[in-house]
């Protein structure tokens, strides 16, 4: 059986050794969490890879929002060209159009740019119109290997049910499917049974869930024993 995934947000270096102590499999590597989450620098992405061997996927978001424009994305493009070069494994990105479905065009047009790197489609999916649609058009970009979803904008809370049912309902997105965003260890009984073997957090892996404190390993290894032992119970 393969062991689950654990994804732990990282800041910056000085949350690799809980992340790895803790027994994390993979980075989500970001800046600026009061924005959900932008690119990082090159730099951050140096410090993080000289600090551990755990796999960086790294941002690609230049506003709060899930649109993006001309310029911005030219500056996308190159960003991932340095933080390819500077030890980015993979990346995180997701764009969405005037008409608030998957911005097929911008997307493609940046994933020509990540060196043939696996990438994931953030939460930008949760704040699509049609969930369906999106799911039946992400799942056909070039180079995905996992979506990052609460479910609900709200977070997976509110989305629990119908990430279940997704995962139930289809194997292919039960294999992509990234349960992240507010996620709690109760919840997690529900998206195993449901086939979801992805697992992603971010405040719940520091004291007092504040970005100010850095990632602990008590915290990734209470998780990682939860989610083992979930999945394996089954």
């Amino acid at each position: 059986m393969v062991r689950p995934l654990l994804e732990v947000i990282a800041l910056g270096p000085g949350d690799a050794a809980g992340a790895v102590e803790g027994g994390a499999d993979r980075l989500e590597v970001a800046a600026d969490m009061d924005a959900d989450g932008l690119t990082p620098s090159v730099q951050t992405v140096r410090d993080l890879k000289r600090e551990c061997n755990l796999p960086l996927r790294v941002m690609l978001r230049a506003n709060d929002g899930f649109a993006t424009s001309g310029s911005e994305l030219s500056r996308l493009m190159g960003a991932a060209h340095q933080l390819y070069a500077a030890g980015a494994d993979g990346f995180v990105l997701g764009f969405l159009n005037p008409s608030v479905e998957v911005d097929v065009e911008a997307m493609t047009t940046l994933i020509d740019e990540l060196s043939g790197a696996p990438w994931t489609f953030h939460r930008a999916i949760d704040h699509t119109l049609d969930h369906d649609r999106a799911w039946d058009v992400v799942a056909l970009l070039p180079g995905v290997d996992t979506v990052l979803t609460a479910g609900s904008v709200r977070g997976v809370k509110d989305g629990l049910d119908e990430l279940c049912q997704r995962a139930a309902d289809s194997p292919v997105v039960a294999e992509l499917m990234m349960a992240g965003g507010g996620l709690a260890p109760e919840h997690v009984p529900w998206l195993a049974r449901a086939g979801v073997r992805k697992y992603h957090i971010g405040s719940a892996a520091r004291p007092d869930r504040t970005w100010k404190a850095y990632v602990d390993a008590r915290l990734v290894r209470s998780w990682r024993t939860l989610i083992d032992d979930t999945v394996a119970g089954l």
